[in-house]
């Protein structure tokens, strides 16, 4: 492979190599596997830079996975997570799923390591689903051409009609693959409707903007900024990205587990 794919899923046979080459350092150093192994931050660059040359380690950690290293690594602004084996040798890049806890631990950290300070998100260009005022306030990224966003502002709906105590701000980010939805994106901004929105969603005929507004260029290059690269993509009140659509339920979930 010519470059390493950080955020791909990591295939079954790379799993089943991870348990099985991992299990040799495992019983020489049960106590503590960082007395046997060290690795410096030099030796890290030098394994990954050929398959990625700009690479730069932002920490280095113990695997939850004995046997490997946890490295956050930052490439072209975009952070990302790998791993390398005790004997340096194998780089492994994708997710580890703890099958006990039914969890993607990979996913986990990385919505740790990605956490958006909120309070620089600006809000005057968005939206807003539920009372204003409501103590838990959610940020959506949302495409008015894109399916899930749709599905998802359905449960957006429910879920303020149980709890007055989250408010949803959405933010239009049309995404290129979709024809029409940033002149759309910007008509909805310039009318602040969220009834065109919920038009556009049901593919509706939206008019065409009546004001030249630059929100939705600041919001593309905010969530370029963020790592945001897809629709819905929700952040959580703690700053942690969500992306994808949940059902009302699993949204209540995220967020009261993010207070």
């Amino acid at each position: 492979m010519r470059k390493l794919i950080v955020f791909s899923l990591i295939t079954i046979a790379a799993i089943t190599f991870a348990m099985v080459h991992t299990s040799f350092s495992a019983d020489k150093c049960d106590h503590n596997c960082m007395q046997c192994h060290k690795i410096s931050n030099e030796e890290a660059v030098n394994l990954l830079k050929e398959n990625i040359p700009d690479v730069k380690i932002l920490e280095i950690r113990p695997a939850q996975v004995k046997g490997l290293w946890e490295f956050t690594l930052e490439t072209k602004g975009q952070k990302g997570i790998a791993y390398i084996d005790f004997s340096k040798k194998y780089v492994i890049s994708g997710s580890i799923f703890d099958i006990n806890n039914k969890s993607n631990v990979t996913q986990e950290r990385f919505s740790e390591i990605s956490k958006v300070d909120v309070a620089q998100v600006p809000l005057d260009d968005a939206l807003v689903l539920g009372d204003k005022g409501a103590k838990y306030r959610v940020i959506v990224f949302s495409d008015p051409a894109c399916p899930y966003c749709g599905k998802l502002h359905e449960e957006m709906k429910k879920v303020i009609e149980k709890r007055k105590d989250i408010v949803f701000f959405i933010k239009m980010f049309p995404l290129p693959m979709h024809q029409g939805a940033y002149e759309e994106a910007k008509t909805i901004v310039c009318e602040k409707s969220l009834e065109l929105l919920e038009n556009a969603f049901e593919k509706k005929t939206i008019p065409a903007p009546k004001c030249d507004t630059t929100a939705v260029d600041n919001n593309i290059k905010l969530a370029e900024k963020l790592g945001i690269r897809g629709t819905p993509a929700v952040i959580l009140p703690n700053g942690i990205i969500s992306p994808g659509f949940k059902d009302a339920d699993a949204l209540i979930s995220l967020i009261d587990k993010s207070k």
